[in-house]
Formats: structure tokens, sequence, C-alpha cells
């Protein structure tokens, strides 16, 4: 994490979405959540992404990350 920015590597080629939906796995995994429960909502051909987290409060989400933005 730099500035409050969850960096993140995924193994998928940024062609078709492939990689920004292996993102979402990622993230839904982590948070132990559904996947239907994270979504894009900017940057999907960005190298940064705003993601929501439906079903999770933002205090879960900075004590599995401390000091990111939430």
């Amino acid at each position: 994490m730099i500035d409050g920015i969850l960096r993140a590597r995924v193994a998928a080629p940024a062609v078709a979405g492939a990689a920004n939906q292996s993102l979402l796995r990622l993230l839904a995994d982590e948070l132990e959540v559904p996947r239907r429960s994270v979504r894009l909502v900017a940057g999907a051909a960005g190298r940064q992404k705003l993601v929501v987290v439906d079903g999770v409060e933002p205090e879960a989400i900075v004590a599995r990350w401390p000091g990111l933005r939430v």
C-alpha cells in the first residue's frame, strides 16, 4: 500500500476485461464476500481502479488493510 492506495497484481492479461475480473475475484476472496458484492465503478481501462464492496463496513476493510483510504 502506498499513500492509502492498495496495490495489487494479477496474472490475467489486460485483454477483454480479464485482468479486471481477476482483480475483483481477488478482492472478493480476500474480503470473504461473494464476487457479486465487488464491482468496478471507475478505471476499467486504466491502471487505477475505483472499486465498491457491498455488504462490508469500511472499518472491516481498513482492519484488513490499515491505512487504506475508504
